[in-house]
């Protein structure tokens, strides 16, 4: 899917500052900063169905300004808190995910209900952590793009959607996917060979391919898939390469979440210490384009407007195992933690406090704005599709359009922060 790139850079702060600002947007990709990688996100996206990139990064995310005196602040606390949440954050998911493949460890040596109830369980848990590091994304960092310049693990992560006929049978097809094809190898590699290679739906890998293989199809409108424990029972039909696939597909997982932990650990020639390297604008501009483009882009379009336009269950984000709502009020919760600077019991520098130093009344209402996308989300259902399926003047339909609503005036508060402090905020639009 192509992406197209809007440009926010908060016209009504730049009015109130007084200042006379140059920007000039540009495709030219080829800024390289230190060991950062500067390439075109692979076009995509959408919510997730391959690779979730952020369109073409501008050459700089400094605004320039004919006033001498503009932007003079210290932001150095703030960069090197965010670089510090960013690690803590990968390190949490990373535990929750070794604690998701201990269970599917203990499930597959004794693949009875109770060890299937206890993975399903993990897999939530595990989401929890890694939904507040979305905030992390869409300014091309470690997760979009490797040191390489080539994809990041991101598409191999949290890939969707997902047409589950490509992975294990489905209703009205026993025999179809790869678990079902035994030409096929079940190996790591061969998994990703045939990662979305034809249809951006093709996911073979991730979170929401391990979902699947748990829970298995949903067609129940109170409750989540319930694919029976004997599916992985072994030396049955195929069951003994299902059993393979979930067992490689979370392997991979684990390992995509150390890489990424790796890449921001403290001490380490990594892209962590380049970042804090960088001029301050520079980083800050990437932390206010990861913020504002989950919030006006990720999750108000692809993951929220693109289910109640259609009313498809299989818009919804995690509709294997109906936790949708999870997914919402944990990537707020991410924003939440990037914007107040704590999280994991940790007080970190915040932006509001930097905000607020050259702008209190701006830095205030941003904050009312989380609030008040926090408590739409609060007040979704449990599970989500039935918003979906809800009539268009029911009372939980306004709630979510409200909220969709909320996150676009939230996006563009981070953008009218971003030109408070001098910085560029690029969202994608599709």
């Amino acid at each position: 899917m192509s992406m197209k790139t809007k440009l926010w850079v908060g016209l009504g702060a730049v009015a109130l500052m007084g200042a006379d600002l140059n920007v000039t947007p540009t495709n030219d990709l080829s800024l390289g900063l230190g060991s950062l990688a500067y390439a075109a996100s692979p076009a995509g996206e959408g919510g997730e169905g391959g690779s979730e990139g952020g369109g073409a990064m501008p050459t700089s995310f400094k605004l320039n300004s004919t006033d001498a005196n503009a932007f003079q602040y210290d932001g150095k606390p703030q960069v090197a808190g965010y670089a510090e949440l960013v690690y803590d954050s990968y390190k949490a998911s990373h535990e929750g995910a070794v604690k998701l493949q201990k269970a599917v460890t203990a499930f597959l040596g004794n693949p009875s209900a109770a060890n299937l109830a206890a993975a399903r369980n993990a897999w939530v848990n595990a989401r929890i952590p890694y939904l507040q590091t979305e905030a992390f994304r869409f300014y091309d960092g470690p997760i979009d793009i490797d040191a390489k310049g080539e994809e990041g693990p991101e598409g191999h992560i949290n890939a969707w959607p997902l047409n589950e006929a490509f992975i294990d049978y489905v209703k009205g097809n026993a025999k179809a996917g790869l678990v079902n094809n035994p030409k096929i190898k079940i190996t790591a590699d061969v998994i990703l060979e045939n990662d979305q290679v034809d249809d951006e739906a093709d996911v073979t890998t991730g979170w929401h391919a391990i979902e699947f293989l748990l829970w298995g199809q949903d067609f129940s409108a109170t409750g989540p898939g319930n694919r029976p424990a004997s599916d992985y029972a072994a030396g049955k039909g195929n069951n003994d390469r299902r059993r393979l696939y979930l067992k490689t597909v979370t392997d991979q997982l684990v390992g995509n979440l150390a890489g990424l932990v790796d890449a921001w650990a403290p001490g380490k020639d990594n892209y962590a210490k380049t970042f804090q390297a960088l001029d301050q604008r520079e980083a800050l501009g990437r932390v206010f384009a990861g913020l504002a483009s989950l919030a006006g882009h990720e999750l108000m379009s692809e993951r929220l407007q693109v289910a109640l336009d259609s009313g498809d269950q299989e818009d919804e984000h995690s509709c294997f195992s109906d936790t949708t709502r999870n997914d919402f009020i944990y990537d707020i919760r991410g924003m939440r933690n990037v914007w107040f600077g704590d999280s994991q019991g940790k007080d970190r520098p915040g932006l509001d406090a930097l905000l607020a130093s050259q702008d209190a009344a701006l830095a205030l209402k941003i904050s009312g704005l989380l609030n008040k996308v926090e408590a739409h989300a609060d007040a979704l259902p449990q599970p989500f599709d039935s918003v979906l399926a809800s009539a268009k003047d029911s009372a939980e339909r306004k709630n979510a359009e409200a909220l969709a609503t909320s996150l676009k005036e939230l996006a563009d508060g981070f953008a009218d922060a971003g030109a408070k402090l001098g910085v560029l905020v690029v969202i994608p639009t599709e």
